[in-house]
């Protein structure tokens, strides 16, 4: 039995998958939080990655362990063997993503210690994005300036749209070189793609995760000129406007609560400022959706995919309303059906297929990384 042993380290948590690749499905799961927090048990990663392969027993002969890291940066196009030379690129790419790649370094450092006879393999968010054309990843500012400190889009979540889009493919049973697909991943954080033939060739995430649509807790896109404003006239300091369009901008910016279940359940008790808050989302939404139909040259999917994709029937159908004249329809029953399976939501016999894929990032590092052992 192949077995992965999958991980996801954040700045006080370990979250961890075991898949079995023959059956493709997880073995056992969990979750170890609070590393280092006040009254916590666990002091540091290392202890955390030792209390996980406490839990995990001596019954499971694990072939490789596979992590996800968010940022690659231009150097990393693919699943990459861990080596410590790795582990030093990974650490200088934490400049253009100090939230994550640093967490990420501790939970591949201290699996590493914990099992150095097991290959470990680093599976990036940004890689499915590197295929985008220059036109698509090239701010407008000075070449140079750019150059020197990495200044370009390099789009995230592309574990998922890279499950997703394949998995589009066999279900609707076509080749996936083929098939122009925009792929909707809505969770708390929101990201669209388009993907031509499987290949990405734009994304709505830039140079870091804030770009494009509006998320929980992040704005998305926004002048820039109106943080220089805010700087200038509220004196906002850079720290503070981070954290602003980090932690306290998105649905909790406009409405005081960053869970779309409870904006959702507001707007439809009548409250204007929760259903004012979906049409900023929604309309962002359509605008990424109008101009991906145009890079693309037409659509063949539109899928819809994380928390918020696979379990918002009204979003859904409200997002789409009114694209008919693309040939882009929903069937108000297959929509609204409660399911956690890959299915229609679009009539039979629509120009445009309209799915519900639901996406598992854990299982497509579990593929990478053994296709990067292969």
């Amino acid at each position: 039995m192949t077995q992965i042993f999958v991980v996801n380290s954040g700045s006080s948590s370990i979250k961890y998958q075991l898949v079995d690749l023959e059956s493709e499905k997880a073995v056992l799961s969990g979750l170890v939080e609070r590393i280092g927090e006040p009254g916590s048990d666990i002091a540091t990663h290392e202890d955390g990655m030792r209390f996980v392969l406490e839990q995990l027993g001596n019954d499971h002969d694990i072939t490789a362990v596979g992590h996800r890291v968010v940022h690659g940066g231009a150097l990393f196009d693919s699943a990459t063997l861990v080596t410590d030379e790795v582990e030093e690129q990974i650490s200088e790419l934490s400049a253009l993503a100090p939230l994550h790649n640093p967490a990420n370094l501790l939970g591949v450092r201290a699996a590493r210690a914990a099992m150095p006879d097991i290959p470990h393999v680093v599976v990036f968010d940004t890689a499915f994005h590197q295929t985008l054309p220059a036109a698509a990843y090239t701010y407008a500012i000075d070449s140079a300036l750019a150059e020197k400190y990495g200044v370009r889009r390099y789009g995230f979540h592309g574990t998922s749209h890279k499950f997703v889009s394949e998995e589009t493919a066999k279900f609707l049973g076509r080749p996936l070189s083929e098939l122009k697909t925009i792929v909707l991943h809505l969770g708390n954080g929101a990201s669209v793609s388009a993907i031509d033939g499987g290949v990405s060739i734009e994304t709505s995430m830039g140079m870091t995760p804030l770009e494009g649509l509006v998320m929980g807790t992040r704005s998305g896109d926004i002048d820039p000129a109106a943080l220089i404003h805010l700087h200038r006239q509220a004196g906002l300091g850079f720290d503070e406007l981070d954290d602003m369009l980090n932690r306290k901008s998105g649905l909790l910016g406009l409405t005081g609560n960053g869970d779309m279940r409870d904006v959702q359940e507001a707007a439809s008790n009548g409250d204007d400022v929760a259903e004012a808050a979906l049409a900023v989302y929604r309309h962002r939404i359509r605008r990424y959706i109008g101009a991906y139909i145009a890079h693309l040259g037409g659509v063949d999917a539109i899928v819809f995919t994380a928390g918020v994709g696979e379990n918002n029937g009204l979003l859904r159908r409200r997002t789409l309303a009114g694209l008919e004249f693309l040939g882009i329809n929903v069937d108000s029953d297959r929509n609204e059906l409660a399911s956690r399976s890959a299915r229609y939501i679009s009539p039979e016999g629509s120009p445009v297929a309209v799915l519900v894929i639901p996406t598992n990032e854990e299982l497509e590092i579990a593929r990478q990384t053994a296709a990067a052992l292969a």
